[in-house]
């Protein structure tokens, strides 16, 4: 038996997530996206580091019997992409960067959740405009189109609003975190009283209240300017960023539904920017999710502007539409020794075909063994047939 939240992924469905795995990567490739592999385990101290802090809880830590020192499993790997682009990488450059790999996590997070998703994203560092903000949120569209996720819905917000907000105002320690949490549920009552209580002025006020008031499609935008007119500076710049979002994407994908949440506070303490989270109708959790992290190379000494985003590929696998559910199909070979029939079975395999040699003393049966055609001895040599049903 399997740990709760730990899965595992069987034939043919493994065959299907490697398929797209290749597909993937191959895409990002196209990009201009340079894959880099992880490790599992890290040092804690490295692993834990400026923003990765934030994965404490959800890291798993274990003694490195060689050095005594303590090491944790990667819950992400986001933060390990950040230290090879600062410390191993060190370019001047516009670095891309892709991943795809296996990730634990103390705990699922979410209900029905995996504790060990197969985490694929991509990096973007050295350039803080939005334009590098959109090319990975087109990434992130273009992977959910390869996996075969059909309807897709995304979700954007902008931390940098609360943010700006709530220091302009004066809120934290337990003030604000009281009301980060309040503004994530829309507890409207919750929000007053939290306000009430910081005494505010009016304004300050009426600014943090409409937060949880201002989400809905493009339109929204504009209601938001007129709201938060007056706010402190990096409030309407971010405004701005949201509505060349909206301009770009309503350009690029005029039939993509979008959703504007100014209270959406998704990694509030690690994102600094844009974020963004894509769904699906009839699928209560988020298919992929990134936004922008800007300060995440401080620590390893290189703060280059970032974005990016993650998913996890099992996920994605199990929502894919129009993908067989089926064996890939392939061809039975008999179990005999003849120099023309191993011929002709290297010449199938190397022009991409499935053969399975038949083994001498068993019930070879074809259709069980995922085959639906055979080879067959004819008077012209070694030809291929199909299988009879039943057979």
């Amino acid at each position: 038996m399997l740990p709760e939240g730990i899965d595992e992924v069987l034939p043919p469905a493994a065959d299907r997530l490697e398929q797209l795995r290749r597909r993937i990567l191959d895409c990002y490739r196209s990009w201009g996206y340079e894959l880099i592999l992880t490790p599992f385990v890290e040092f804690l101290e490295s692993l834990l580091t400026g923003t990765g802090k934030d994965l404490e809880a959800q890291t798993f830590k274990l003694m490195d019997p060689l050095s005594g020192r303590m090491m944790g499993i990667r819950a992400d790997i986001t933060p390990q992409a950040a230290r090879i682009e600062a410390h191993r990488l060190d370019r001047d450059v516009p670095v891309r960067l892709c991943y795809l790999g296996t990730v634990l996590r103390a705990s699922a997070g979410e209900l029905g959740g995996s504790r060990a998703p197969l985490q694929v994203g991509a990096e973007l560092y050295g350039h803080a405009g939005i334009e590098s903000d959109l090319e990975v949120l087109e990434l992130m569209l273009e992977t959910l189109h390869i996996t075969g996720v059909q309807t897709v819905h995304v979700d954007l917000g902008h931390v940098a609003i609360y943010r700006r907000l709530a220091r302009h105002a004066g809120l934290e320690g337990r003030c604000e975190a009281a009301l980060f949490d309040a503004l994530q549920r829309k507890a409207r009552p919750e929000i007053e009283g939290i306000l009430a209580e910081a005494r505010l002025a009016d304004r300050e006020s009426g600014w943090l209240a409409a937060l949880a008031e201002l989400n809905g499609g493009p339109e929204v935008l504009g209601e938001a300017r007129e709201r938060l007119a007056g706010a402190p500076d990096g409030v309407l710049d971010a405004l701005g960023q949201l509505e060349t979002v909206a301009r770009e994407m309503g350009r690029r994908h005029p039939h993509l539904p979008l959703h504007f949440d100014l209270a959406e506070l998704r990694g509030y303490n690690y994102q600094t920017g844009l974020v963004f989270a894509a769904f699906t109708p009839g699928y209560g959790r988020e298919l992929a999710r990134g936004g922008r992290y800007d300060p995440i190379g401080r620590v390893f000494g290189r703060a280059r502007p970032a974005t990016g985003f993650s998913a996890d590929l099992k996920a994605l696998l199990l929502l894919a539409e129009g993908e067989e559910s089926g064996n890939p199909g392939g061809i039975l070979a008999p179990a005999e020794n003849d120099s023309a029939l191993e011929a002709t079975i290297a010449s199938l395999r190397a022009a991409g075909e499935r053969v399975i040699r038949a083994l001498p003393g068993l019930d070879n049966h074809a259709r069980q063994l995922g085959c639906d055609r055979r080879l067959v001895r004819s008077a012209d040599g070694w030809k291929v047939e199909p299988v009879a049903e039943g057979e």
